[in-house]
């Protein structure tokens, strides 16, 4: 068989110069123009209490980069809300750090000041989870459906809303959807604690208060270990649990998957 490959080798490229125009410059040419998608990646610090959940960001790059997306980190330079120390589960009271300096840890080194950021760069946005979200990015944390949110994060998220560009958020990072983009539809998992399967499930109800609408998704469906993320089509919204949920790490992670996945397809790559 290879010999008989080698000796229609050249008769096989002619055939091909003949069929295509350009010849076949014609068909590398065509694929490069095939361009990937282009995906900002807005981190909150680095580590749970404090900063953006280390394996939803993880997840979240190793998603992306199975997808063939382009993809730049960004982070706000500013003061982190305080320091905790991850093996107390405490505040670091003499601590202070910087959440763009923190996440560069994450990056590795490659990340920029979330002011730079424009949509004219990218086809989607997508924020990790995390507490960092809701101390770096807005003050959910500590004022509820009253919180404020980061005026670069808020002008991010409006900028690709108002494009029609996809945004993709998981864990606790839907409330700045929720307070940002009125009516928009998101979930952090199930709106009760169901024997601590769902800790944080209070955070559904301060959903619906901040004016979006909350749909329930599962932590494991059916017999297959499927985990869920929920797309609003009509504002191009992607969101799915992770660690709003007490479950194994390869359902989170295969539930990051799905909303990678989710806000790949709706760029239109």
């Amino acid at each position: 068989p290879s010999a008989m490959l080698a000796s229609r080798g050249p008769a096989l490229c002619t055939a091909l110069q003949r069929a295509a125009p350009g010849g076949l410059a014609s068909f590398h040419s065509s694929a490069r123009r095939c361009r990937a998608a282009r995906v900002a990646v807005v981190l909150s610090g680095c580590g749970v209490y404090d900063g953006t959940e280390i394996h939803e960001a993880s997840a979240v790059l190793v998603h992306l980069s199975r997808g063939g997306a382009e993809v730049h980190m960004y982070a706000p330079d500013v003061p982190q809300m305080h320091v905790i120390d991850h093996s107390k589960g405490q505040p670091a009271e003499a601590e202070s750090r910087n959440v763009l300096v923190e996440s560069a840890r994450i990056a590795r080194g490659k990340i920029a000041s979330l002011a730079k950021l424009t949509t004219a760069d990218h086809d989607a946005v997508i924020f990790p989870g995390g507490f960092g979200a809701a101390k770096n990015l807005s003050t959910f944390a500590v004022d509820g459906k009253d919180c404020k949110v980061n005026r670069e994060v808020e002008r991010v998220l409006k900028d690709f809303h108002k494009a029609g560009k996809p945004i993709g958020l998981c864990c606790i990072s839907p409330v700045l959807a929720a307070k940002v983009l009125s009516g928009a539809e998101v979930t952090v998992g199930h709106e009760e604690e169901e024997g601590g399967k769902w800790p944080y499930a209070g955070t559904a109800g301060a959903i619906k208060e901040l004016g979006a609408k909350h749909c329930e998704t599962c932590a494991v469906f059916s017999l297959i270990h499927f985990y869920e993320a929920h797309v609003d089509t009509k504002n191009k919204v992607v969101t799915t649990p992770a660690f709003m949920c007490e479950t194994a790490l390869h359902h989170i992670f295969d539930g990051i998957g799905a909303m990678v996945k989710n806000v790949l397809k709706l760029t239109g790559k």
